[in-house]
């Protein structure tokens, strides 16, 4: 498996690349935005490592010209917490995210978990549907109103997961176990992201929920009431 670090700090670049390579990945090193444009398409990683701050260009235009041609998973690694700046990123296309510094442990469990995501099987056959939404789980493809809907890896197997568990509270560490194969307290306010992003895909108001619903302190739910 091969794994494109997009990083211009070579210190982190060589934390990353030495623990990929220790789990039995192939790694190449892009400094900049171009470089890494350019080995998507000769060298065919099977998922990138994105830092935001690039000498040549911004983080979230190199997602958007890889999104632009390429399905692979993208992995935001970022020293910008700031939750608009990681929605940026999701919205555009990237898969998952993780902010500096960060433990090696929970970003090698990251790569793993979007590896599984995009090797995953077509699910059962059939359509689900609630309300407008209808998601076909053969293709994967999710509509509003029969009008497309562009999910990320992650935002679909929530959905899913909701829609596959109907009337039921989902609890945060099930998500996060399914997902990420992590605890919840292990993911920091990654699955509140997430779900904020696909909330407002779906065109939920967070005062008046049409679609999920927060359960306080356990979970999520599909607002059937």
């Amino acid at each position: 498996m091969r794994v494109l670090v997009v990083e211009d700090d070579p210190s982190v670049a060589l934390m990353e690349r030495t623990a990929l390579q220790d789990e039995g990945y192939e790694v190449a090193i892009a400094e900049q935005g171009s470089e890494a444009i350019d080995l998507l398409e000769s060298w065919k990683p099977d998922v990138v490592l994105l830092d935001r701050g690039l000498p040549d260009m911004e983080g979230n235009e190199v997602i958007t010209r890889m999104r632009a041609t390429s399905r692979v998973p993208i992995v935001v690694v970022t020293g910008r917490s700031a939750e608009d700046e990681v929605v940026s990123s999701l919205d555009l296309g990237a898969d998952d995210y993780v902010v500096k510094p960060f433990k090696v442990t929970e970003l090698m469990a990251r790569v793993r978990a979007v590896m599984r995501r995009a090797a995953k099987p077509a699910g059962k056959a059939g359509a689900l549907e609630f309300k407008d939404i209808v998601v076909d789980s053969r293709s994967r493809k999710v509509s509003k109103g029969g009008r497309g809907i562009g999910l990320t890896r992650i935002e679909y197997d929530i959905l899913e997961m909701l829609l596959r568990r109907l009337g039921e509270v989902v609890d945060r560490d099930e998500l996060a176990s399914a997902i990420w194969n992590l605890p919840a307290a292990r993911i920091g306010k990654s699955l509140d992201v997430h779900m904020s992003v696909l909330r407002r895909k779906l065109g939920d108001d967070p005062r008046e929920p049409s679609y999920i619903i927060t359960v306080r302190s356990v979970g999520f739910r599909l607002a059937t009431d």
